[in-house]
């Protein structure tokens, strides 16, 4: 009887022990086919037409009526690469207006990607990317990846900012360059697919951690 009790005690153990096992590994399997959340947040001025990229972008939509951004959204979008894996990218939306810029640091937080947008119709959207970015600059890590988007090339004839000019500024804060259209979608997928390449790229890099923020005496977000 006891050698009989033992026989059983060890049958269950060993049954535990393998359902134990299997439970492991399928949560391991789950946990590295889920696809990791990358925030990207884009900021301009108001009336640049962020909000229709961004509508352009995640829906393949060209809204017919404006409506300035009031208050933050964002639209989820699953994104394929090369390798065929899916990335899920949150694509916040703040609200563009100069009174909002106080706001912006609350938005920056596990911020993987920037988007920065000007009106080429509009000098003034242009020139003031350069506030934009000095807002974020001492509570983003300079490892994120940020991107220059030119909107409304559809409006040609009514151009003020060169190609030359946008490139130029591109380049000095280190980003990569794009000019779109949220009106007849080019370019658009192009230039947020850059972005989420860098972004899954430095999450690589960065050994499957998220980027934080630079080791600075100004406190804020990463």
């Amino acid at each position: 009887e006891i050698k009989l009790l033992i026989y059983f005690i060890t049958i269950d153990f060993i049954l535990i022990i393998y359902y134990l096992t299997k439970k492991i590994i399928k949560k391991s399997m789950e946990l590295k086919l889920k696809p990791t959340l990358y925030k990207i947040l884009l900021l301009c001025d108001t009336c640049v037409g962020k909000t229709n990229i961004l509508i352009r972008y995640v829906d393949n939509t060209f809204p017919e009526i404006f409506y300035p951004t009031i208050g933050a959204d964002y639209k989820l979008k699953n994104v394929y690469l090369n390798d065929g894996k899916m990335n899920k990218i949150q694509i916040w939306d703040p609200p563009g207006a100069e009174r909002s810029r106080a706001m912006v640091k609350s938005f920056c937080k596990g911020t993987d990607g920037m988007v920065f947008i000007y009106d080429i119709t509009d000098k003034k959207t242009f020139d003031n990317i350069r506030n934009w970015i000095k807002q974020i600059k001492v509570v983003v890590s300079e490892q994120v990846p940020m991107i220059l988007v030119a909107n409304k090339i559809d409006s040609e004839e009514r151009r003020v900012v060169t190609i030359e000019e946008g490139k130029k500024m591109a380049a000095e804060y280190n980003m990569m360059f794009f000019e779109c259209s949220a009106k007849t979608g080019e370019n658009v997928e192009n230039a947020f697919n850059e972005l989420v390449k860098k972004i899954v790229e430095n999450y690589s890099k960065n050994g499957g951690k998220k980027l934080t923020k630079n080791k600075s005496k100004n406190k804020g977000c990463a």
